[in-house]
């Protein structure tokens, strides 16, 4: 079987880009929510792209450790744990960046210290704007997983609307689901059965078929058959909690097939749900 599924990208969050511009625009509304009296001339300028340079380095920093918590602890472990300890480490990290990088700065241009009013009232405006950066990082996972679930949806929509692609002679032939008695194990070849009792070899072998058709439609009775639940009829229950599953007379098929009691349980859960 050759597969027509092109992959889907998902829209790239591009945080670089994004804070480049970001990044000098908080510098400035930081000035203003700051600045009693803001300098002018070249003290302005000189103030505003030292200020910009240590934004963007608290930035890279907490981009860093976002990127490690990606991979380390991945939201999909706890994510209230995740998001409290990467605003946590972020925060603590940009901000003694911006307070180091302020210290160095200050030392190096005046030989007074660095006022009180850094400390008690501006080191919270930037712990402010650290939550606002990640929540942007947080609004912009979820909104990457909500495309992936919709894409995803949309995918199996367009499976189960196209149906199973086979290869006949130099054509590929859908067949839809509905048309499908089962899938089955022939020697060394996998083998699909129509309805109307069409046979097509098949590149995939079971395993994979479990994985990739759609589990409501279809179910794994032993290592040789995958059928459509149109094919069954009832199951009788045997000795030691296994099964033996009655088909409908089907041309190529046994007229029933035992179940060991392992996947007992759970086939009759599938079987009972229209």
């Amino acid at each position: 079987m050759e597969s027509s599924t092109k992959p889907v990208e998902l829209h790239p969050f591009r945080d670089v880009r994004l804070f480049l511009f970001l990044i000098p625009f908080i510098n400035a509304l930081n000035y203003y929510l700051t600045y009693t009296h803001i300098p002018s001339g070249w003290r302005l300028i000189a103030t505003f792209l030292i200020d910009t340079l240590e934004g963007y380095a608290a930035w890279w920093l907490i981009r860093f450790l976002i990127q490690q918590l990606d991979q380390r602890f991945p939201y999909e472990r706890s994510i209230i744990q995740r998001i409290i300890v990467q605003c946590i480490a972020t925060s603590v990290a940009g901000i003694l960046v911006i307070a180091l990088t302020t210290e160095f700065v200050n030392f190096l241009a005046s030989d007074q210290p660095v006022p009180r009013r850094f400390y008690t009232h501006d080191i919270f405006i930037f712990f402010i704007w650290i939550l606002a950066i990640n929540g942007i990082y947080i609004g912009a996972h979820f909104h990457a997983q909500f495309q992936q679930a919709d894409l995803t949806k949309n995918e199996a929509l367009r499976i189960r609307q196209d149906g199973f692609v086979v290869r006949s002679g130099k054509q590929n032939i859908a067949i839809p689901f509905h048309e499908i008695s089962g899938f089955y194990v022939d020697g060394e070849y996998t083998m699909v059965l129509t309805d109307q009792q069409k046979r097509y070899v098949i590149d995939q072998s079971l395993d994979k078929l479990e994985q990739e058709l759609p589990a409501e439609w279809f179910f794994r009775l032993n290592r040789q058959y995958i059928l459509h639940r149109q094919t069954l009829a009832a199951f009788d229950r045997l000795e030691n909690g296994k099964l033996n599953i009655r088909l409908k007379p089907t041309p190529g098929f046994p007229e029933s097939i035992p179940m060991s009691r392992i996947k007992a349980p759970v086939f009759k859960k599938w079987f009972v749900i229209d």
